[in-house]
């Protein structure tokens, strides 16, 4: 794997040597990469090379996968997510995660914003709750379209609407990573631009992993790349300097579209 420049700063997350395993087939080769909050990290290559399952590897959702073995070290702030003794409702209230297709609760705008914060006990009263849910709906870029209907329903929203819902409803946990699969691939390019404005915004704020199919998305968003094929991270850089000038021919024909 090339790596064309590394953080200064120390890193939010760390992987080191990781490797998954899906029962007796391996999915992630000897991956190592940082993740910090200054840079927003994109996570590109083709369908099934292996980018969402090192992103579900950051806050353990393989866990939830039959089979999943994880190796290697994972670290947050210094500390192996896959300890034992990791609380893991805590790790993914710290690193929030963002999926491909919108998924709201079921549940009034409101609600979707307050169910994390009621669980975690982030709030001591209504009043409290409320300034809490305005928070994370402004950061969302989402109070000024919904302040007068927080009780409809969040999946009576858009489609853009409700990933930007799910965007705060992790935001309202105040979370120090937000992971980010392919969040804008079931979008309009308006809803998408809305989504990249905000991912925009957030960044500095929030450590930012992004899974995207889009490469010029990827161009857009993105200080730091990441090239991923067939499990493994063949190149890792800043951004400008992996579209423009990648040291690998891998990199350069998957960019080129020579294949994908």
């Amino acid at each position: 794997m090339t790596e064309q420049t590394t953080p200064s700063a120390p890193p939010k997350m760390a992987a080191r040597h990781v490797n998954v395993f899906y029962g007796d087939k391996q999915a992630i080769r000897d991956v190592s990469i940082e993740i910090d909050n200054d840079h927003v990290i994109a996570f590109i290559g083709p369908s099934g090379c292996g980018k969402s399952t090192f992103l579900r590897t950051l806050n353990r959702m393989n866990d939830t996968v039959a089979g999943a073995r994880v190796e290697g070290d994972i670290t947050l702030d210094g500390e192996n997510i896959y300890d034992p003794s990791m609380d893991v409702v805590q790790l993914r209230a710290r690193v929030g995660m963002v999926f491909q297709k919108p998924n709201p609760f079921p549940k009034s705008i409101y609600d979707n914003i307050a169910y994390g914060p009621r669980i975690h006990g982030l709030a001591n009263s209504k009043a409290d709750l409320d300034v809490i849910v305005e928070s994370a709906l402004r950061r969302a870029g989402l109070w000024d379209e919904v302040k007068d209907r927080l009780k409809d329903s969040g999946t009576a929203l858009s489609g853009g609407q409700q990933q930007r819902l799910c965007i705060g409803r992790a935001i309202a946990v105040e979370p120090e990573v937000i992971l980010m699969d392919e969040p804008c691939s079931a979008l309009d390019p308006i809803a998408t631009a809305k989504i990249e404005e905000l991912i925009h915004e957030l960044r500095g704020r929030y450590a930012i992993a992004i899974v995207t199919h889009n490469m010029q998305q990827a161009a857009r968003v993105s200080q730091r790349t990441a090239f991923f094929h067939l499990g493994t991270l063949v190149e890792y850089g800043v951004t400008s300097e992996i579209f423009t000038n990648p040291r690998e021919d891998r990199t350069k024909d998957y960019i080129t579209g020579r294949y994908g």
